[in-house]
């Protein structure tokens, strides 16, 4: 990225003088800083990854540790937060926020689940970037017919109903993978998604859908930048097409396109989450906030406690991201450069 100067005048012979100024990016992160929600929500999401990362060494218990005479069991503060409860709760100071109703630790449990909400965040977005981004830009860039017949395509997805799609989806790909063929590509699907917990087929249903907006609005972006005098330039030297997108066309409006990610992040853990609650998420018992909150939600009038953990951390996270959000688009929008 280039680096800007100012020509200023100082002194009574007036001798030009240069002042250096930062890049955009480095301008951009300043004002990010400056942004109190923005700074509060991004301290959240690297505790968040820092949490599920070393979920292990922080977690009292595994996430899968059944103590079946514990089930349903309190923390004395619980009861001293809902009084109604202490004519029938079970007091243990085993567990920080209590245990479930097969006795497993709710707390190290949230903790665990904050792999599977966090790794949602960052796999969702790349893969919309990495399809919507290249369809997009191809679209855009060339037009015409291209244009028209690609774009046309992305309404037809449109045309479903991007929850009802996934749904759907899930209940595909686990019924058609649910019995696979020793041997068959089926059985090696199927036996990735164990290995991941149920996440596989997570990512490609929310993959096949996130990046249909993605691809209309990198293609809006590119018709705009395409005509713009720097892209002629480039055109007059004898630069090709793929030079002219990979230097000047995608780096003008990759920030446009973080910054949209950034704000779907909370749509994409929502979305994960949703389908956990009625079982197309992850296969248990690895945990997930969605399938913790749907496990307590018959309990939630007698043990609200279950509830209250998973549901608070699934909250949080979606308000830091939209908090790092909205502080990545004031922070990257050129027209309010200078303005703070």
């Amino acid at each position: 990225m280039a680096v800007r100067s100012d020509v200023l005048r100082a002194g009574a012979g007036g001798v030009p003088l240069t002042r250096q100024r930062e890049s955009l990016w480095a301008d951009a992160f300043r004002r990010l800083l400056r942004n109190r929600a923005a700074v509060v929500g991004g301290i959240i999401v690297i505790t968040l990854a820092l949490v599920a990362i070393f979920a292990p060494v922080i977690a009292p218990y595994s996430y899968q540790e059944q103590v079946l005479p514990d089930n349903n069991v309190v923390p004395a503060w619980v009861v001293k937060v809902f009084p109604f409860m202490a004519g029938y709760a079970r007091i243990s100071d085993s567990y920080a926020f209590g245990a479930d109703y097969v006795g497993r630790d709710i707390l190290s449990r949230a903790i665990y689940g904050a792999r599977v909400s966090l790794t949602v965040a960052l796999v969702a977005p790349l893969i919309s970037l990495f399809i919507g981004v290249i369809f997009g830009s191809i679209a855009g860039f060339f037009g015409g017919r291209v244009d028209n017949l690609m774009m046309r395509v992305v309404d037809v997805l449109y045309a479903f109903p991007t929850l009802l799609f996934i749904i759907l989806l899930m209940a595909f790909f686990r019924g058609t993978y649910a019995h696979p063929e020793p041997g068959s590509f089926t059985y090696i699907m199927s036996s990735l998604d164990q290995k991941m917990g149920g996440m596989l087929f997570i990512f490609i249903g929310i993959g096949v859908t996130a990046w249909e907006t993605m691809a209309r609005l990198t293609r809006g972006q590119v018709l705009s930048v395409r005509e713009k005098e720097f892209v002629e330039a480039a055109r007059t030297v004898g630069s090709g097409n793929r030079r002219i997108m990979a230097r000047h066309v995608l780096p003008n409006i990759i920030g446009v396109l973080i910054v949209y990610e950034t704000l779907a992040i909370p749509a994409y853990i929502a979305t994960e989450a949703f389908l956990s609650f009625i079982g197309l998420g992850v296969n248990p018992p690895t945990p997930s906030w969605g399938i913790m909150i749907a496990n307590s939600a018959s309990a939630v009038r007698t043990h609200p406690n279950q509830v209250l953990l998973p549901a608070l951390m699934l909250a949080i996270t979606m308000f830091a991201f939209n908090f790092l959000g909205d502080g990545l688009r004031d922070a990257l929008d050129p027209r309010l450069r200078g303005t703070q």
